[in-house]
């Protein structure tokens, strides 16, 4: 006779040991501190990040530790205007998501609803995955393919990098308001797209359209949209190399990302340096990469100086040895594709307004026939109220004129209201290791505690 285990014994750590965490506004002046203390478990790092990127939390300092069977980290950050963290209902959504309460050490994980949708429910709804190369007016004519076909966009975001676009779109049946389940209309609409993703007049042919990608998901999003949109993009990096003398990391005019990987002797581990600007989402996109590449981070430590970002983090294979030459080298080039795809360059266009069908196919042609690229969009739809935000540029590099700009708000804020705002421009040079000047915080390393502790 097999011995009998229980089935809760899984659990039974979790039970005496939950996650905590702790909202601390009092000790220091200028941030709020989110503690996070819970056992160990492959993946914990980036779910904690998925849950405070959702929130669209800056962190701008982390100390991240989780050596043996423990995970303490913990995270300086501000909202989107630069202060503390004092609504209630963002605490209490932090405390649910990390806290006893949530399912961080559950099997399945994910706490976060996803940062395409915000906080909110879309109801039911069909999730399209399109990846393929990009073009000027190809956003346009996605929507108006959608628009044609009686699907409502309810969400959606839009990434491009080095010529090629990833997207994920939730759309429901304009008549019925259900998710669109039909095998004979969803393969129509599936033709369709990879139609619009090949170019028009190709003659079918697959040259210059490699990668073009349909993919559809009945009533449930992807398991976290924007850890779905590195993906998307993940395997064109493998081919393309460093690209073919696009921009990388700081965008048009601004400055490469410095991304090193050095091996640690004394702890056995793969030390990766980088430094490039500071930005929200920042530590997200760099750990999800390292995740999905099957690595583990066990400690990092993450600052800002200067408006630059700092982040020195000791990681292994999943197996627990250190990183190869030519692992250490494609990790660097993924990672600087991972930090390059987020900066956008240009100005961005924030509308809100009352949704109804076309209003995207609309907007984006707008844009194309005024010559415009939109390289980022983000698209949420709440209680019948749109709000879409589309970053944009002109192809060629250029500035846009305040000509073509008051030619947008006469045609487009006619229906909606049209906020435009100029993306920052990145800084000119990142600050020198140990050069003081302007900095917002002091940098601890690990490196730096391991010296000691041989000394």
């Amino acid at each position: 006779m097999l011995p009998y285990f229980d089935p809760e014994y899984e659990n039974f750590n979790q039970r005496i040991n939950p996650p905590r965490v702790c909202i601390d506004n009092t000790t220091c002046s200028d941030c709020t501190l989110v503690k996070v203390d819970s056992m160990n478990k492959n993946g914990i790092l980036l779910e904690v990040l998925q849950v405070l990127s959702d929130l669209d939390l800056h962190i701008f300092k982390a100390y991240i530790t989780s050596d043996g069977g423990w995970f303490m980290d913990v995270f300086h950050v501000v909202d989107k205007q630069g202060q503390k963290v004092t609504d209630d209902k963002t605490i209490k959504y932090i405390e649910k998501a990390l806290g006893p309460e949530s399912n961080l050490l559950g099997a399945k994980g994910s706490n976060s609803p996803g940062r395409s949708v915000g906080l909110h429910s879309i109801g039911d709804h069909t999730a399209i995955e399109l990846k393929g190369p990009d073009r000027t007016g190809l956003l346009s004519e996605i929507f108006a393919v959608l628009a044609d076909l009686q699907c409502n966009v309810l969400a959606a975001e839009v990434w491009t990098h080095r010529m090629r676009v990833a997207c994920v779109v939730y759309v429901n049946d304009v008549a019925t308001g259900q998710a669109i389940d039909d095998p004979c209309r969803v393969s129509r609409i599936e033709t369709r797209l990879r139609h619009v993703l090949r170019g028009y007049g190709d003659g079918g042919r697959d040259d210059g359209c490699r990668g073009a990608l349909a993919n559809f998901a009945v009533g449930s999003a992807p398991h976290h949209v924007d850890r779905r949109l590195h993906q998307l993009m993940h395997a064109d990096v493998d081919v393309d190399g460093d690209g073919d003398g696009a921009p990388a990391a700081g965008g048009e005019g601004g400055s490469r990302p410095v991304v090193t990987v050095e091996h640690c002797e004394e702890k056995s581990y793969s030390v990766v340096n980088v430094r490039c600007r500071d930005r929200s989402k920042l530590l997200f996109d760099i750990v999800c990469t390292l995740t999905d590449m099957q690595y583990v981070v066990f400690h990092a430590a993450v600052s800002s100086e200067a408006n630059y970002g700092i982040q020195e983090l000791y990681i292994r294979r999943k197996d627990g040895k250190t990183l190869l030459k030519d692992e250490a080298e494609r990790v660097i080039r993924c990672l600087e594709a991972a930090i390059s795809r987020r900066v956008s360059e240009g100005f961005t266009l924030e509308l809100c307004g009352r949704d109804r069908v076309g209003l995207l196919s609309d907007v984006t042609r707008v844009l194309r026939e005024h010559g415009l690229t939109v390289t980022r969009a983000d698209v949420t739809t709440v209680g019948g109220q749109a709000t879409n935000v589309f970053y944009v540029r002109n192809p060629s590099g250029q500035p846009v004129d305040m000509k073509t700009i008051e030619g947008l708000r006469g045609r487009v804020g006619q229906t909606v209201m049209l906020n435009v705002k100029s993306v920052p421009a990145a800084v000119a040079k990142a600050p020198e290791p140990g050069s003081g000047g302007m900095a917002r915080t002091s940098f601890f390393s690990f490196g730096s505690l391991f010296a000691k502790l041989r000394a």
